[in-house]
């Protein structure tokens, strides 16, 4: 069984969601047998190749909120992510646009390590505040995953991946997504957000019953 996972490395439900969704797998009587395959989405893809500005300043210009009250509203994520063993720090890290990871999570993908680099690149940004605009940033994220430094190089160089990022982003849409983290099982069942792992759960054992009968 498959399941697609449509998230940007900037997002922080995708990332308590990938948490959730993991603990279901993991519980799961047939979770050996389940895939999981990370799909791109860009939040802002407007967004400095290189960051200038920090992710709370963009934040509260985005909802039209003072500097306190951005950094109120990021805690209450923070306080969920918590719950799930997550610990976040990103509130200063600089924003940046997040194609070049969206990137080299396809090369990754490509070598059989696109989960090691996702779970890196997260924690780069979300626990330790690093830029994802930043390509040494990304190199080391790559090398802690195990991706080959020549090819993450040429990738950096490069447009290479583009266009399969960007067909994630229209496959989302034609799925009629509006935002992630979504998820789409087998093909056939959609769930949006980062719901509760007790859904998760219960997606799971429908969807594996619907292929058995």
């Amino acid at each position: 069984m498959r399941i697609e996972i449509w998230a940007d490395v900037v997002c922080p439900w995708c990332y308590i969601g990938k948490r959730r969704l993991e603990k279901a797998i993991a519980g799961f009587e047939h979770g050996d047998d389940v895939e999981v395959v990370y799909r791109s989405y860009e939040l802002d893809p407007f967004a400095p190749e290189v960051g200038t500005e920090s992710t709370v300043t963009v934040l509260g210009r985005k909802f039209g909120a003072d500097e306190a009250g951005t950094r109120a509203m990021m805690a209450r994520a923070d306080e969920v992510a918590a719950a799930e063993g997550l610990t976040f720090s990103h509130a200063d890290a600089l924003h940046a646009r997040t194609l070049t990871a969206h990137r080299l999570l396809h090369l990754a993908k490509a070598e059989g390590l696109q989960h090691e680099l996702m779970e890196q690149v997260l924690a780069a940004y979300f626990t330790r505040g690093e830029s994802l605009g930043d390509h040494d940033v990304l190199r080391k994220a790559a090398a802690e995953a195990g991706l080959d430094a020549g090819r993450v190089e040429e990738v950096l160089a490069s447009t290479e991946y583009r266009d399969d990022v960007m067909a994630d982003v229209a496959q989302a849409q034609a799925y009629g997504s509006s935002g992630v983290p979504f998820f789409v099982i087998d093909g056939r069942f959609g769930i949006s957000g980062a719901q509760p792992t007790e859904l998760f759960e219960q997606a799971l054992a429908q969807a594996w019953s619907s292929r058995e009968g």
